[in-house]
């Protein structure tokens, strides 16, 4: 880099004989114009001062002077507990705090012990230093009388009597010489000494990592895969930042632990009860989540605060590190291709929740409701439940994919209507297929006592879709909405309200829900309500119910992305924990060709199943035709299912009618229904012969 020099000159001197003074000037790069050295320099100084090296220099003088100092302060408070009671006094307050009022006089007695030993220690001090110089004054003339018989034999034995004091002399210049190398030492060891004391006090201090976190090394500082232990969760508790709690530990003092319950393995992590001290609410905690979390070496998603029963009590679920971003294993409908399902007495396997235990789901008379964000997986969820349902033969679908890009295309010859897409003429099918689902759990109703149903499941995947779409009929009556006049909502109302009791069921998956795409009184109408990742706390409320929420739930704090697939399940068909509102559960991956597997596996239990993938409308119907239709490939159908589907294929045409009225159009065709089984059938062979038939004899007449 070029350098320019500027010329100074001295006031009052010429010009040519002036002294001159340079000063080194480089060019600033954003603009190219010349910059003072010393501004170069004092960017030099800023870029220094935070370069990693110096703060990690930094953090190294820190830390290693802590370590010293804080290491006197550790060997003064130990010194101090070892010749006073403060630690018996410590350990009474604590117990007395936790109401152990045994563990407080057991306590108190060993105090007294102390005290007591204490007291005569010292008394015997009194009279120490007469014994002391008594037991000097007898060993010394003991030691001196054996020196001088030892010097006497050794007289005897040269026969020189000058060796009578030679053991005596012997002595004396032996403690001289100790005497002249302690004099030698000791300078020294008053220089050293010092810094051999502060070289033990740090050493104390670093074994203990008694500084701040920020100033610890990088490996210690991470702390990932650090165990849990009670001292680590007090600590974590005490730099909580809520004050009461903060002092109220400082009271107990070591005994900090007695607020916790045992730490127990529970799957992927551990588990503990903390009982907050007097003035500590819970949701002073609950709302601590994070800090939590890095007070104990974790991620925020990795800790989870739920409320049990017991009174000013959270319960802490601690995840191993990293141990929530492993998968799960594949799903049992995966892996046993012999599984069946049991709609009343049996459960979905859904996943694991975070003990790592089976999470199973009970779908007897239950609406669904499944949230969360778009592409997290709740297709998915919502797919495998009805994939094990569809294993139970006399379950029938509805289905209505809003959009409609094939999820759902592997129930087509499994479902009774199988509607795709996206668009508003899609959302008006979808609506007349749950309208005709109410016309269906109508007739049930009117049934004599006793009549039992088959499932009805009626299904829809991006209901929010139908809650929004503008379109209207012809009556002016919007399909969207949430009015009393909206099809869609009050469809879905009225099988909220009386089809459980006929098993006519409601399921619906919908996204990010809010007061406009998912209606209070839709959402609070379901049994289950599950959701995955959400983004606030309001949504949170909407998709699980503020009971769930208050008691801990919290899938707003879900990671977008990197919780794909793990939902909060607020419901009374799976097992929750004592105390808890609900659970969090890792759902099973089920992708298209094991999905596809599974529900040709359900096909092959059922007779046939003609799927329609449209809503008739209104025109003029032919009955023969129509129920050679939804006989479809089976070779005989049980008159009560040629019923349903009738109904389902088109409501308005078919929806009042009974066994009388079929039995009337195949009598008269000459396809009259016959017991199999004792149950009565319609024979898809007959139907065929009378259409066929039928067309012959309008043929001749034609002609």
């Amino acid at each position: 880099m070029s350098e320019n020099v500027v010329r100074l000159h001295k006031e009052n001197d010429p010009p040519d004989t002036a002294a001159v003074t340079t000063l080194t000037v480089v060019p600033d790069a954003p603009t190219g114009r010349p910059v003072p050295l010393w501004v170069r320099s004092g960017r030099a100084v800023k870029t220094a001062v935070t370069h990693e090296r110096t703060r990690s220099v930094g953090r190294a003088m820190v830390r290693h002077g802590l370590y010293t100092f804080n290491g006197g302060r550790i060997v003064a408070r130990r010194a101090w507990d070892g010749r006073t009671g403060a630690r018996y006094e410590r350990m009474i307050r604590a117990a007395e705090a936790a109401g152990n009022l045994e563990a407080a006089e057991e306590w108190e007695e060993r105090l007294s012990r102390f005290r007591a030993a204490r007291h005569h220690r010292r008394m015997d001090l009194l009279h120490s230093p007469v014994d002391a110089a008594k037991g000097v004054a007898v060993g010394a003339g003991m030691s001196v009388g054996v020196l001088v018989a030892l010097g006497v034999v050794m007289a005897i034995s040269t026969g020189q009597v000058g060796d009578v004091v030679t053991p005596l002399s012997a002595t004396i210049d032996f403690i001289a010489l100790l005497i002249r190398i302690v004099q030698i030492v000791w300078g020294p060891a008053i220089t050293i000494g010092p810094f051999l004391a502060l070289l033990a006090l740090w050493s104390v201090g670093r074994r203990q990592q008694a500084a701040p976190q920020w100033a610890l090394p990088a490996n210690v500082r991470s702390g990932e895969g650090e165990p849990i232990t009670p001292s680590i969760v007090v600590k974590a508790l005490r730099d909580l930042g809520v004050p009461a709690l903060r002092n109220a530990i400082k009271e107990m003092g070591d005994a900090g632990a007695s607020m916790l319950g045992p730490i127990t393995i529970a799957g992927c992590g551990v588990e503990v009860d903390v009982t907050l001290p007097s003035g500590v609410s819970t949701i002073e905690v609950q709302n601590r989540r994070r800090k939590l979390a890095e007070n104990l070496t974790r991620h925020e998603h990795e800790v989870f605060i739920t409320i049990p029963q017991a009174a000013r009590t959270v319960r802490l679920w601690i995840a191993d590190s990293g141990a929530l971003d492993e998968p799960i294993g594949p799903s049992p409908l995966v892996t046993d291709e012999t599984m069946t399902a049991d709609y009343k007495k049996g459960k979905a396997p859904w996943g694991q929740d975070l003990r790592g235990d089976a999470a199973a789901l009970s779908l007897y008379q239950r609406h669904l409701l499944i949230t969360g964000l778009s592409n997290q997986g709740k297709t998915v969820a919502l797919r495998s439940l009805a994939l094990w349902l569809s294993l139970d033969r006399s379950v029938e679908f509805l289905i209505g994919d809003l959009k409609g890009v094939g999820d759902w295309a592997m129930f087509d010859g499994l479902a009774r209507t199988l509607i795709q897409g996206p668009t508003d003429e899609h959302v008006i099918q979808v609506t007349e297929m749950v309208e005709s689902a109410v016309d269906e759990m109508n007739r049930r109703i009117q049934a004599p006592p006793g009549t039992t149903f088959p499932p009805l499941i009626v299904l829809v995947d991006e209901a929010q879709v139908a809650f929004m779409c503008p379109a209207k009929d012809a009556d002016k009556r919007p399909y969207g909405g949430s009015k009393a006049n909206s099809r869609y909502f009050m469809a879905v109302r009225k099988i909220h309200n009386q089809g459980r009791a006929v098993n006519v069921l409601m399921w619906q998956g919908t996204q990010d829900p809010t007061n406009e795409n998912l209606p209070k009184l839709v959402r609070e109408g379901a049994h289950t309500r599950a959701s995955l990742a959400l983004g606030t706390e309001s949504q949170a409320r909407m998709a699980l119910g503020d009971k769930a929420v208050d008691g801990g739930a919290a899938p707003n704090l879900l990671r977008p992305g990197l919780d794909r697939g793990t939902l909060v399940v607020a419901s009374d068909g799976i097992t929750i924990p004592a105390g808890q509102s609900s659970i969090t559960v890792r759902t099973h991956y089920i992708d298209d060709d094991a999905a596809t597997a599974i529900t040709d596996r359900a096909k092959a239990l059922r007779d046939g199943v003609t799927t329609l993938h449209a809503i008739d409308r209104g025109e003029e119907r032919d009955p023969l035709a129509d129920i050679a239709a939804v006989i479809g490939d089976a070779p005989r159908v049980r008159t009560k299912d040629v019923l349903a589907r009738l109904a389902t294929r088109n409501p308005s045409a078919y929806g009042e009618w009974s066994f009388i009225d079929l039995k009337r159009v195949l009598d008269d065709a000459g396809a009259e229904p016959y017991k199999s089984d004792g149950v009565m059938v319609v024979s898809r062979d007959r139907v065929a012969r009378a259409l066929a038939n039928r067309d012959g004899d309008d043929s001749a007449s034609a002609s």
